[in-house]
């Protein structure tokens, strides 16, 4: 039986119902479902024998072991095969039983717990049916082929949903038939697929209209205030600009903007460090020098999406600076302190960021792509010039100080930057821009330590709301790596009142010991 702690099994809404055409059909049914599945779904499937329950479910565990040549045997005589994918599957076969009574000796309470599970033939022990998160109901069509009944929870079967839509994406893109893997995931809803189109290698963007969120500040959400993309609509605004500019951003192969799908170019797999992690000091310079040749052009606030519509680049305007910055108040010091801040202490750290941000109305702006660092930076040594530097992240881009991009590589969140390393690439970019004539080096570096600092504070506060707000604790690894570089940063003269600030508050100091995951709250 079915142990009672296990969650109620949610109501199953009819979701599909597909016409499959052969075994091919069949796989590619299967792929489809395992690139929505997620720990807890419970697939049944239900049919007659040769109805191709076996099929589906082998090009479901292929896909989510990412090997479409695994050895995937029949379960029939062992009733449980277990794969040690990511998440873990179980696969179960019940044909050979009679009920209920056997199932706690197979494990699938644990299974269903842990991580996703594949059932053949689910009413041989009606209870595994009636925990079902998904039924797909499989059937010889009468003209040959085969019919797919799917139903499924109203979670489970927006996830799937959205896959068959991608599916659909392929095929008005000629490309119906093409095999489909995980490809990764990041900090945000984004998710992508590789896709193998014949002789070139394609990404699906998988990214779903994020909502507003709770209002923060006069009446809006963060998202607003930190102009942070709600569709994919500025991604395609950019991209193509970038493009027209002779920069190395992945083409727009089909878009269906309202339900935020993208297939894009397949820039390249390398990145800015070598095999062991460690960054490769000429790929940063590259990477320093594209973004000099970026920051020395006209870029227009006004980019064309597709007919009729336009992106328009916001401003990276002191509203936005300020409740980016505002992160570590509201995030990073009630974790290092074990209480909010006060008053007072939000009193003092406005007045210090104004000054500051009083100092940018001098400051060069450009295009700002927000996060180039080496996550979003591939390298491309095939390729010369400008499109060595492959560009993938920039759908929240802004229009302000082009010194917040210099920072952002030269202070890799994600890897360790000597100092060494950063005055070399700083020095480099200056070098560059000078040679253009009209650059004010002095004027660049005070920007650079305030922009710095405001990328660090920001980080800092992000990555304690990753943990506490959306349970991403892996975030943490990195904030030794910010608080060096916060650390470095602070002994600019302009940033004397902030490193006494910070020191006051104990920011710079040894990590505190992690508190329990709070619930959800109003903070940005």
């Amino acid at each position: 039986m079915i142990d009672e702690t296990l969650p109620a099994p949610p109501p199953l809404a009819a979701i599909a119902h597909l016409a499959l055409a052969d075994d091919a059909a069949t796989r590619r049914l299967g792929t489809d479902l395992a690139l929505a599945l997620r720990p807890g779904d419970i697939l049944a499937l239900c049919g007659d024998l040769g109805v191709g329950k076996s099929t589906l479910a082998r090009a479901a565990i292929r896909t989510l072991a990412d090997d479409p040549g695994l050895d995937v045997p029949s379960p029939t005589y062992t009733l449980v095969q277990a794969y040690a994918t990511t998440p873990p599957v179980a696969h179960f076969d019940l044909y050979r039983l009679a009920g209920d009574n056997e199932l706690d000796e197979l494990g699938f309470e644990d299974s269903a717990r842990d991580g996703i599970t594949l059932v053949e033939w689910p009413q041989n022990a009606p209870s595994t049916l009636a925990a079902a998160t998904i039924v797909i109901e499989l059937a010889m069509a009468p003209g040959g082929g085969r019919i797919a009944a799917i139903s499924a929870s109203e979670t489970a079967g927006a996830r799937i949903l959205r896959s068959l839509a991608i599916r659909d994406l392929l095929a008005a893109a000629g490309l119906a038939e093409a095999p489909r893997r995980r490809f990764t995931g990041d900090a945000s809803t984004r998710r992508y697929e590789i896709v193998e189109a014949k002789a070139e290698t394609l990404v699906v963007m998988d990214a779903p209209r994020e909502p507003d969120g709770p209002p923060v500040q006069g009446g809006l959400p963060y998202s607003r205030i930190a102009h942070l993309a709600e569709d994919v609509a500025p991604f395609v605004a950019v991209a193509q600009s970038l493009a027209a500019a002779g920069f190395a951003a992945p083409a727009i192969r089909k878009a269906d903007l309202d339900a935020g799908l993208l297939l894009i170019d397949h820039l390249g797999s390398d990145t800015l460090l070598d095999t062991s992690g460690r960054p490769v000091p000429e790929r940063y310079q590259a990477a320093i020098a594209c973004l000099a040749e970026l920051h020395a052009m006209p870029w227009p606030a006004k980019m064309p999406v597709a007919d009729g519509i336009v992106h328009t680049v916001p401003a990276y305007d002191r509203r936005a600076l300020r409740i980016e910055v505002d992160l570590i108040v509201d995030w990073y010091l009630p974790r290092a302190k074990g209480r909010p801040a006060t008053d007072t202490e939000r009193a003092a750290f406005a007045d210090i960021w104004n000054a500051l941000f009083d100092e940018l109305a001098a400051a060069e702006t450009s295009l700002v792509l927000r996060d180039f660092h080496s996550p979003n930076i591939i390298w491309r040594p095939e390729q010369s010039g400008r499109q060595r530097i492959g560009l993938i992240d920039f759908q929240d881009a802004v229009i302000g100080p082009s010194a917040y991009d210099v920072a952002s590589l030269a202070q890799d969140a994600r890897v360790d930057i000597p100092a060494e390393l950063e005055a070399r690439l700083v020095a480099h970019y200056v070098a560059l821009r000078q040679a253009e004539g009209g650059f004010d080096a002095d004027r660049f570096q005070r920007a650079y330590a305030i922009m710095a600092a405001q990328r660090a504070s920001k980080i800092l506060g992000i990555f304690v709301r990753l943990l506490e707000r959306d349970a991403k604790p892996q975030y943490l690894r990195h904030i030794p790596r910010i608080k060096a570089y916060l650390r470095r940063t602070l002994g600019h003269p302009a940033l004397a009142a902030l490193r006494t600030l910070y020191q006051d508050w104990g920011v710079l100091d040894q990590d505190p010991a992690p508190r329990p995951i709070r619930p959800s709250d109003t903070r940005s």
